[in-house]
């Protein structure tokens, strides 16, 4: 669901000489004998940099830090029963205002089947999760822009993703391997959306079968301000990290 490099700035000037007469010759600021190229890499490489802590974070996410922030999801330690309370409790209110919204379900859903889960709202995002026992892979969200056909292509591009991103051992790349390949092949692995919308249509949206929860941000959260942890219908009791120590399949 985050260390911006700075540059180092020049020492101030030394201040003149109250006492009058010349003064030796200052040594030249190392800064300006330094490649007028220098500035231009150094920004390239920061945005480079940043596409690669993106593409990582998604595939191995950082642990909930302790930083206040707008959240759509469980936290890690959290009972299960909390949070579906907290989410009924988050759809009260008579506002008209549109609300961002995480919708879990009782079971993962097909590519196509994505869109009637939705209830005809805007779908902003999909959380794709191959569930594989006792295997930990990566849960991977991607931001959709409106329509139906880009929410139901979400799993080819979880796959891009995987595909570009490079892996510290050999059991994470093979992991990443059978989630590309199955993501591809359409496996139920829809484990929530991100959805935007009122909270009489989000109340509406939590009494259909299959979900399992509904979870509203206040009106005034930022789009791109909050995090997003999935409910994964796996998940029953308290959220914690899954064992990891089956083989990974061939496919």
């Amino acid at each position: 669901m985050p260390d911006d490099p700075r540059s180092s700035e020049p020492a101030p000037d030394t201040a003149p000489d109250d006492r009058g007469g010349a003064e030796p010759a200052a040594e030249p600021d190392p800064a300006q004998r330094r490649s007028p190229w220098r500035m231009p890499l150094i920004l390239g490489a920061a945005v480079v940099l940043g596409v690669v802590v993106v593409v990582l974070g998604i595939v191995n996410p950082r642990p909930p830090t302790g930083v206040a922030t707008d959240r759509l999801g469980p936290a890690q330690g959290e009972r299960i029963d909390d949070y579906l309370n907290e989410s009924q409790d988050s759809l009260i209110g008579d506002d008209t205002d549109l609300h961002w919204a995480l919708v879990s379900f009782t079971d993962y859903l097909t590519p196509q089947q994505i869109p009637a889960a939705a209830g005809g709202l805007r779908i902003a995002g999909v959380i794709q999760h191959v569930p594989i026992d006792r295997v930990q892979t990566p849960v991977i969200t991607v931001a959709t822009p409106a329509g139906d056909e880009p929410a139901v292509k979400s799993a080819d591009a979880a796959a891009g993703l995987l595909t570009a991103a490079q892996y510290r051992d050999q059991r994470s790349a093979d992991v990443a391997r059978v989630t590309q390949t199955r993501l591809r092949a359409g496996c139920a692995c829809t484990a929530g959306l991100v959805v935007r919308g009122t909270l009489p249509q989000l109340r509406e949206l939590a009494a259909q079968p299959g979900v399992r929860a509904v979870q509203a941000l206040p009106a005034d959260a930022i789009a791109g301000r909050f995090a997003v942890a999935p409910l994964l219908p796996e998940t029953t009791d308290v959220v914690a990290p899954t064992p990891d120590d089956a083989p990974v399949p061939a496919e």
